[in-house]
């Protein structure tokens, strides 16, 4: 394809709680044993997208482990690659990325460098599936400066947390507003852009020269009126996971079959870095309803409507419903846990209760010694 592929995966959300305390948001894992930044990386390289660069930036370790190596995305390195920058000390710069234009400008010699005449910029906290080769055909149709991937959300979805769009008959984007306080439109953009690279280091430069970081703020609003803007409408599902409950509910959409069957058994499939397991057990005791139980899993007791990642462990006499258990988890005997969210790495001790309320997932942490320093 024609195009290079910049992977924005630096940013951290208040939302996330303390769920963000540890990993990048891009870094989340979902669907028991994917990461967020799979959606992107793997659509990259279903587009025959070989040259793309991600960039990190906040509690980028896990997220840099993850992308240690470019095979599992079939990025090869002869024809392209997949590129990992973190924010640098320059001649020019020490700062950190101070925004998404920022961190594009800081890393402008990536994009001069390249030779594809287009880029496709996508966030990596977006849960999707897309061929990025459709949305470069019409950009190029509709000779546009740049295009937007959008989606029309249900009338009930509070859409305050995206940037919020209007757009005419033609497709050309005619408002687009960033958060606002109240939404005048239930159409919002995905995070995905698609722009001319020339284009694109024009505009970079401009916002540097005066002092402008955001590439929605500074760009896409600042120039709606003076570039062909145009919105791309994407149809099939798509999730934001940067909020406690946003990750909660699309991770719980995986229990549906026909979520399931769209990602993981139709054409183009999601990748991600392998892990060399044993399979999920099931000991006697164990009564697993409506769950996804991932690779190295041990259960014992009781699992409803649940998702349990890699090497958890549940006790016997457990109760576990409507619950995420993330990585390496270690849930002792007798213990109940509803409507919560357990952190990596936990021991969750026996004879213990944790209950949360639909509307209040609870996030559960435990300070303890299992890891030690």
């Amino acid at each position: 394809m024609r195009a290079i592929g910049i992977v924005l995966a630096g940013g951290n959300s208040k939302r996330m709680r303390e769920l963000s305390n540890k990993r990048a948001i891009s870094a989340m894992p979902i669907a028991g044993s994917y990461r967020s930044i799979d959606f992107a990386l793997s659509n990259m390289t279903n587009s025959h997208i070989q040259n793309v660069a991600v960039f990190t930036q906040y509690n980028s370790r896990s997220l840099n482990l993850h992308l240690s190596s470019s095979k599992w995305w079939d990025f090869g390195r002869k024809q392209g690659g997949l590129f990992v920058f973190t924010p640098t000390i320059t001649a020019e710069s020490s700062d950190w990325y101070r925004g998404t234009a920022d961190a594009l400008y800081q890393n402008l010699n990536f994009l001069k460098s390249s030779h594809e005449p287009y880029v496709v910029i996508a966030a990596g906290d977006g849960i999707y599936k897309l061929d990025y080769g459709k949305v470069l055909e019409y950009h190029i149709e509709k000779k546009a400066d740049i295009t937007v991937v959008c989606k029309t959300m249900p009338q009930d979805e509070d859409v305050t947390r995206f940037g919020v769009v209007k757009v005419n008959d033609d497709g050309r984007i005619t408002e687009f507003e960033e958060k606002p306080m109240v939404a005048t439109s239930n159409t919002i953009s995905c995070g995905i852009y698609v722009i001319r690279r020339r284009q694109l280091i024009e505009l970079i430069e401009r916002c540097a020269a005066e002092d402008r970081y955001d590439f929605v703020k500074d760009i896409l609003v600042r120039y709606k009126n003076l570039k062909r803007i145009y919105a791309y409408k994407m149809d099939g599902y798509w999730s934001n996971i940067a909020s406690v409950d946003s990750y909660y509910k699309t991770n719980m959409d995986f229990l549906k079959p026909e979520v399931r069957d769209y990602f993981f058994k139709q054409y183009p499939e999601i990748y991600s870095k392998i892990d060399d397991l044993p399979p999920a057990k099931y000991n006697p005791g164990a009564n697993v309803k409506n769950s996804l139980i991932s690779s190295g899993s041990i259960v014992n007791g009781v699992v409803e409507n649940s998702i349990l990642f890699k090497k958890a462990y549940v006790g016997n006499n457990c109760v576990i419903k409507n619950s995420i258990i993330l990585n390496d988890v270690y849930i002792g005997d007798n213990t109940v846990i509803e409507n919560c969210i357990v952190e990596s790495r936990d021991t969750i001790r026996a004879n213990t209760t944790h209950i949360g309320t639909p509307d209040d997932i609870k996030i559960v942490l435990e300070k303890n010694e299992r890891y030690t320093l």
